[in-house]
């Protein structure tokens, strides 16, 4: 009876610091935006913060402009792991100025990019091939599939901002002069199937594309660098306008992709729940090849959280506290 007594009081003790701590972080909501990166990374956080913290944590769905904007007026959601902030730059920054709003980390540690890539192999074979001016030199490498005569840019679909700047940028690179033509590619999915095609035939691509995206961890692209610095000024009055006559050269500019908190939650969260939100970033490498994987094998958010977690120990544990980093393994 001695021992039973002993046993369940240790389990009751053990009980009520499991529920004390989770007490302490308490509940937190986190916006799980409707793409595939953003999704794994909410997944990853309600797994870290749950099994490592302690939280009581939810992921709920959301959107970039109404997610932010909610957080700021009505203090929820607490938590948007992968905020596009320079989709409504005086949105964010009014919320972080009125301090309702707490910038973490910045989730993509080389921001997300857009602009012309060619496959690697491309890359590789011709390493004279390092700007957009050089891609047009060679027509011949990038073939029209409707006219091998000529070379082809790949466009993205209608509608598209990157098709609209891709249009922009063809004139201003003289892609017409060059012997090339504008594809347009039809779809998101005629886009990926041009370049799943190039790839199998090993055959010459250059076009749009972005990341980070499960294609590009499929198959390996070099971005090609445009040869001129980021003109703000001049991004805003042609690059961007479809209508714009004289588009000049121009810098793709990259977009931040950064963690956001509520003042809210910030404040009762506690110095190791805002540590590891304020360290947790990753590459658009890795997150290219996880989301690979996750489309390879039909994964869903928390698939691809647990998989990232069981693959790359020595990147996420120096996220968390040593102690944090045990409950999470003996988790998973």
């Amino acid at each position: 009876m001695k021992h039973l007594l002993a046993s369940t009081c240790l389990v009751a003790g053990l009980l009520a610091m499991t529920g004390a701590a989770r007490a302490e972080c308490g509940d937190v909501t986190i916006a799980s935006m409707n793409w595939q990166s953003a999704e794994v990374l909410a997944a990853l956080d309600k797994f870290i913060l749950t099994e490592g913290y302690g939280c009581n944590a939810e992921v709920i769905v959301g959107d970039t402009v109404p997610t932010i904007t909610s957080m700021i007026e009505k203090g929820e959601p607490d938590l948007a792991p992968e905020g596009w902030v320079d989709l409504l730059p005086d949105v964010v920054n009014r919320g972080i100025e009125e301090g309702k709003l707490i910038g973490a980390a910045v989730a993509l540690s080389d921001a997300a990019v857009q602009g012309w890539w060619i496959p690697k192999y491309i890359a590789d074979a011709n390493p004279d091939i390092k700007t957009i001016d050089d891609a047009l030199k060679h027509p011949e490498l990038f073939p029209d599939p409707e006219d091998a005569s000529k070379g082809a840019v790949h466009n993205g679909p209608q509608g598209w901002g990157g098709t609209v700047v891709t249009g922009q940028l063809y004139k201003a690179y003289g892609g017409e002069a060059a012997n090339f033509t504008l594809v347009d590619t039809g779809s998101a999915a005629g886009l990926d199937g041009s370049i799943a095609k190039a790839y199998e035939r090993k055959q010459g691509w250059v076009g749009y594309y972005w990341a980070p995206t499960a294609l590009l961890g499929k198959y390996e692209m070099v971005k090609l660098e445009h040869g001129v610095p980021y003109d703000a000024a001049e991004w805003k009055r042609c690059n961007t306008v479809a209508d714009c006559a004289d588009p000049k050269k121009n810098d793709w500019p990259k977009d931040k992709v950064q963690t956001l908190v509520t003042k809210g939650f910030s404040e009762r969260a506690g110095e190791d729940v805002m540590g590891y939100l304020n360290k947790r970033a990753w590459s658009n490498d890795t997150v290219n090849k996880l989301m690979a994987w996750m489309t390879d094998n039909q994964a869903s958010g928390d698939d691809g959280a647990k998989h990232f977690l069981e693959e790359n120990e020595a990147l996420w544990k120096d996220w968390v506290s040593p102690e944090a980093a045990e409950k999470i393994k003996a988790a998973l």
